[in-house]
């Protein structure tokens, strides 16, 4: 298949009829901050398109400085309700609409090793500063599954229940935030799910195109990390959305990612397959891999639309119809918790 920007975002923003069943039970209208991110912009688009069909009046505000003009361009084209905004500030926090529902996708983790304390201000400072402004309203928290240990694969992965145990500087500050978010829920009335989710395919970015990338440079794989979570991007959107209708004080927790886990060399051999390359690999398997198990968001939403299969597929398709790339590289492989 030949591939085109705009035939992906629709993809990521196709609503399920489950999602609109859930929109039209939705009250209030959608505040989703940091919006012109890798995600952002096709969840909002989702947002707004499950609601109409639904036949609900309700508005659906982007919030982002929109630093990246492809995201501005599509938001605007979809017709969402942008708001430009520094929300380091606290009079432009509190000048934003009063819709009861926040996705909140605000983070730093790029950059991290060298800025360390620009990452601990984004992820912990911030969300301080939103939740004692804008209070008691429900909140989709997007976290990560970095906040977990890494584990023996054999075990199958940690659930909601397992202790976090973060890795590195970036990890440590996510979760922090979530801590803050515990704390807005205890004392300011914030309804909260924690939303850790692990690593959405869009092909413009994610494992699968790292991957890829180095197959087609003819660059060894390496096989620190021998198993890895994913899973594709318009389910996570989606999930996140008909998450607000499950946040709690009690503070929810849910792990967000594909109920497949990828085998590093199984999954690099069939990318390089569908490029037509060959593939090398480098060092043993380690015996830790960082990974989630999906059992309770497999239980309410279901299962991902798009197959691993499917996604290594259309990684490859991607890449030789010449798609654009984000040029942010996940570093899945890293053990050390530095990015």
């Amino acid at each position: 298949m030949v591939w085109n920007e705009d035939a992906l975002n629709a993809l990521h923003a196709a609503p399920s009829e489950a999602l609109i069943a859930d929109m039209a039970r939705l009250d209030g209208d959608i505040l989703i901050l940091g919006a012109g991110g890798k995600m952002g912009p096709t969840l909002s688009a989702m947002a707004s398109k499950a609601s109409a069909l639904a036949g609900k009046k309700r508005r659906v505000y982007a919030v982002s400085r929109f630093s990246d003009p492809h995201a501005a361009a599509f938001l605007q084209k979809e017709q969402v309700d942008m708001i430009s905004a520094d929300l380091n500030d606290e009079k432009q926090v509190a000048a934003l609409p009063d819709a009861p529902n926040i996705v909140y996708m605000l983070g730093k983790k790029f950059g991290t090793s060298g800025n360390a304390g620009e990452t601990w201000h984004t992820n912990v400072v911030l969300p301080g500063l939103i939740t004692r402004i804008l209070g008691e309203r429900r909140y989709v928290v997007f976290s990560t599954g970095n906040v977990y240990p890494f584990t023996d694969p054999a075990l199958g992965g940690c659930t909601e229940k397992d202790s976090p145990n973060p890795v590195g500087e970036y990890a440590m500050s996510t979760w922090g935030r979530e801590r803050v978010f515990e704390y807005a829920a205890a004392h300011d009335g914030a309804s909260v799910l924690l939303f850790r989710l692990n690593y959405a395919i869009d092909l413009r970015y994610g494992v699968l195109l790292d991957l890829a990338q180095q197959i087609l440079a003819g660059t060894p794989i390496r096989l620190d990390v021998p198993q890895f979570n994913c899973v594709w991007q318009r389910y996570a959107n989606e999930a996140a959305l008909r998450s607000l209708l499950r946040t709690s004080p009690r503070v929810e927790r849910l792990n967000v990612t594909g109920p497949e886990v990828g085998h590093t060399r199984q999954v690099a051999e069939k990318l390089a397959a569908a490029l037509g390359k060959s593939v090398s690999f480098a060092g043993e398997e380690g015996s830790l891999a960082m990974l989630m198990n999906p059992g309770k968001c497999m239980a309410w939403f279901g299962p991902p639309d798009k197959s691993l299969d499917d996604m290594i597929r259309m990684q490859a398709d991607w890449l030789l119809s010449g798609g654009r790339l984000l040029g942010k590289p996940t570093h899945f492989e890293e053990t050390e918790g530095k990015f």
